[in-house]
């Protein structure tokens, strides 16, 4: 059973000391997002990557869509996977849906996680009266409808716009990620990043927290970072990035990698 969740979700642990860090990619990508942020925690942490059930990487005929239809089936993925291991404490890395997913493991199982560290997170993406989550519902239904009528011509537009920089490598690797995926899929996920809502589980979280948000991303307003620093339960900080984008571990590694290191227990 365990080694049947290792291989199924593609997971790779470095060598290096005694503690773990769990770097988890956001929709999307896969664990592939990280390559260039690997050499700043390789060989002095045991770094676990693994793909999430939507992730191209995978299987799309495994995705079951009664399991993902809320975030909870990535959190039982993500605790079953460091079970398998035998992680009894880890620093965890999320970046936006999995930052979700980090915090909703973490109060699940909070001696589980030594810290949090949120990449450009949100706890709701969509506006409403008395929140900025960075979209209107009717953005997110042309986005919805963009997705369903051609995938291809979406990713081109939705790539660089997620990028948020004139990075052509970048912009064709977050958009290869992207066509692997399974349209359909893909649709799916979006629909329920949109729907989650975690506002009110926020102060359950004891563990403590590191948001790190770049200063313009198109996905998170720096309104959704603030909510987060105000309203989770742990002790938390906030890092704001000097570039734009909403995967500044793709496009600005250089000033990410150190950030996150900051951000780690010593």
């Amino acid at each position: 059973m365990a080694n049947n969740i290792l291989q199924a979700h593609n997971v790779r642990v470095s060598a290096g000391g005694e503690r773990y860090i769990v770097l988890a990619h956001g929709m999307g990508s896969d664990q592939s997002v990280w390559n260039r942020l690997l050499p700043f925690f390789t060989g002095m942490y045991r770094v676990i990557c693994y793909d999430l059930a939507c992730a191209g990487s995978m299987n799309p005929d495994s995705f079951d869509i009664r399991k993902y239809a809320t975030l909870d089936g990535y959190v039982d993925d993500l605790l079953n996977i460091l079970d398998a291991l035998q992680v009894d404490r880890c620093a965890y890395v999320g970046h936006s849906i999995s930052a979700m997913i980090g915090i909703l493991a973490s109060i699940r199982r909070p001696q589980l996680f030594t810290k949090l560290i949120l990449l450009n997170a949100s706890p709701r993406f969509l506006n409403d009266e008395n929140y900025r989550g960075g979209f209107e519902r009717a953005q997110v239904q042309e986005m919805l409808a963009a997705m369903e009528a051609n995938y291809e011509l979406w990713v081109y537009g939705f790539a660089p716009e997620a990028v948020g920089a004139d990075l052509p490598e970048v912009i064709r690797e977050f958009s290869r990620t992207l066509f692997t995926m399974r349209p359909d899929i893909s649709l799916f996920v979006c629909r329920t990043i949109v729907e989650a809502d975690i506002r009110g589980i926020l102060g359950q979280v004891t563990v403590p927290c590191s948001i790190i948000q770049t200063a313009r991303d198109s996905s998170v307003p720096l309104s959704a970072a603030e909510y987060l620093r105000n309203h989770l339960g742990g002790r938390t900080t906030l890092q704001i990035l000097n570039t734009e984008g909403h995967l500044p571990h793709l496009s600005a590694p250089a000033l990410t990698g150190p950030a996150i290191r900051r951000a780690l227990p010593r």
